[in-house]
């Protein structure tokens, strides 16, 4: 009997020390620099120390980041060596499990149609500019109208990956899905008034940056959406209300949708769950399935095709009855088994738009860490009254494309913004300029004019012609006074190339393409100002904090 007392009382006595020092961990209302109280009711330093982590937001997967080899590894048959392999290494990120689909896009172009109406001449522009081209799916020799009227809008066609969309486009639907993603998230969390979304106007919306650098300004300054949450703010001993808006600290907004880099989207594809093995780790693996083969090795769907793809010349699906892929144009998106991320369709169906300029080589001397060719930094304008800038209904500025197509450059709401300029790049070594989209990519060095000087443009009678390596034809679109386009060739015979600085890399296989182009590795470039039917994108987003979501202690 006194053994057992007292092993009790040594349980007993274990439980309580646990409990002591998970709350000495735990005590993180303490600051460990100053040993004041954080979150305290009078007010003060306010700040989450309850974050559990960041959460999937709406219809992406986690991939645990790692180092894999970019670039192709198997027979360069086109000849392109534009991908020679790299070993890379990339953080953990978020993605879109499918492609964006025509219902997801829908969806945006209903909110942009009910906010800004195209009825009214102000706004009519931006309707039009993101709507996609529904004339991509037209051939000389071919009849595709069924496509043309109805493959955006019809329910039918409501789960097929949405098309007709260029680099642009997609880079604004990502920037309204990071609003509405954030709007509801911070409804939910008691900042907003419930249901803010159904009132929102030209003048008065949410915008995710507008929030987080001056919250007073969003919703047009609309205090019962703004102050109309669950939540009530604290206040101190002279009356000032503090957690009225949430803040990054709150850890309540989250990260910016975007398109995926290609780094991301390649080590995304290649599913390298099984890193480890040595096949994987050196980069042998062709497609974003095991195997070196198109066709399923499973005994109940042998020989079924793994994505939808043209196998040969006039075969887009295979006899009737006897369906090689289940689809002649775009399938449905989950069609495919996944690969080991959960990601559907990597290889196949759809062309992926992703983020980068396009280069024929990938700088991994310089870089080999995160590796993304494209950034341009900007930063927010600052109005005269000395607080950021906010476009508004009256000071929208569209810009004209090359192709005539005109796109607003900020909706009413956002924020404006300018490049960065020598306030910040003075004296510093990781960056200089605010365009960096020509960095170490052998213009200068490599040009036929390199010896002449450093000067890219010619002036005079060859003011058409540059030495720059990457010359494409320079086709432009003025608008008269009457509002009539006013189209210009580039009709100059000294363009040595097709790329420029507006050329985006899109990745994968189409319905369109054949098994070659299946491959992860491959990358090809499109202008980004024009779209496709067999170009379509998703969605990722960064993951913030740890690397991995395990709470298993590594051994190492």
């Amino acid at each position: 009997m006194k053994k057992v007392l007292i092993s009790r009382l040594l349980v007993v006595l274990a439980i309580s020390l646990t409990l002591v020092g998970c709350k000495r961990s735990g005590s993180s209302n303490t600051s460990r620099a100053t040993g004041w109280q954080i979150n305290a009711k009078e007010g003060g330093f306010q700040y989450n120390t309850q974050y559990k982590g960041q959460e999937n937001a709406p219809g992406l997967v986690f991939v645990e980041g790692g180092t894999f080899t970019m670039g192709r590894v198997q027979d360069d048959v086109m000849h392109d060596w534009n991908n020679t392999p790299n070993q890379q290494h990339v953080q953990s990120f978020y993605m879109d499990e499918t492609e964006v689909t025509n219902k997801m896009y829908m969806e945006y172009l209903d909110w942009v149609k009910t906010v800004f109406p195209p009825e009214e001449e102000n706004f009519r522009r931006i309707y039009e500019g993101v709507v996609p081209d529904t004339l991509v799916w037209r051939n000389r020799l071919g009849y595709n109208e069924v496509m043309t009227n109805n493959y955006l809008r019809h329910p039918g066609y409501g789960e097929y990956p949405v098309v007709g969309v260029s680099w642009i486009q997609a880079v604004e639907f990502a920037n309204w899905r990071t609003d509405r993603v954030n709007e509801l998230k911070l409804q939910k969390e008691g900042f907003l008034k419930r249901g803010s979304q159904y009132e929102a106007t030209a003048d008065a919306n949410f915008n995710t940056d507008t929030y987080i650098n001056a919250p007073t300004q969003s919703f047009g300054g609309n205090e019962e959406i703004l102050k109309g949450g669950k939540n009530k703010p604290i206040v101190d001993a002279e009356g000032n209300e503090t957690g009225v808006y949430a803040s990054r600290e709150t850890g309540v907004i989250s990260p910016k949708y975007r398109l995926p880099t290609e780094a991301e989207w390649e080590y995304a594809a290649l599913g390298l769950s099984e890193i480890r093995s040595y096949n994987s780790y050196r980069g042998r693996k062709k497609y974003p399935w095991d195997g070196q083969y198109t066709r399923s090795g499973n005994r109940k769907v042998r020989g079924d095709q793994l994505a939808n793809f043209k196998q040969g010349k006039g075969d887009y699906g295979g006899i009737a009855g006897w369906s090689d892929d289940g689809a002649d144009i775009t399938a449905q998106v989950k069609s495919f088994k996944p690969n080991d991320y959960g990601l559907y369709d990597m290889a196949g169906n759809v062309a992926e738009w992703v983020a980068d300029v396009y280069r024929p080589i990938v700088d991994d001397e310089f870089n080999d860490f995160n590796y993304y060719r494209g950034n341009v930094y900007t930063k927010n304008a600052i109005g005269e009254d000395g607080t950021v800038k906010i476009v508004t209904t009256d000071e929208i500025v569209y810009d004209t494309l090359p192709n005539g197509k005109v796109i607003a450059r900020d909706l009413p709401g956002a924020i404006a913004q300018v490049p960065v300029d020598e306030n910040e790049t003075y004296l510093r070594t990781n960056f200089d300029s605010s365009d960096n989209r020509n960095f170490r990519d052998g213009d200068v060095a490599s040009s036929r004019r390199y010896d002449q000087g450093f000067d890219d443009e010619v002036e005079g009678e060859d003011a058409s012609f540059t030495s720059k390596m990457y010359n494409s034809p320079k086709h432009n679109v003025e608008v008269d006074s009457a509002g009539t386009l006013i189209r210009e060739y580039d009709k100059s015979s000294r363009r040595t190339s097709l790329i420029n600085d507006e050329a985006r890399v899109y990745k994968g296989g189409s319905w369109k393409d054949r098994e070659y182009w299946l491959d992860p590795a491959q990358r090809r470039y499109f202008p980004q100002n024009m779209a496709t039917d067999y170009i379509g994108f998703r969605c990722a987003m960064s993951r913030v904090g740890s690397k991995s979501k395990s709470n298993k202690k590594r051994k190492n």
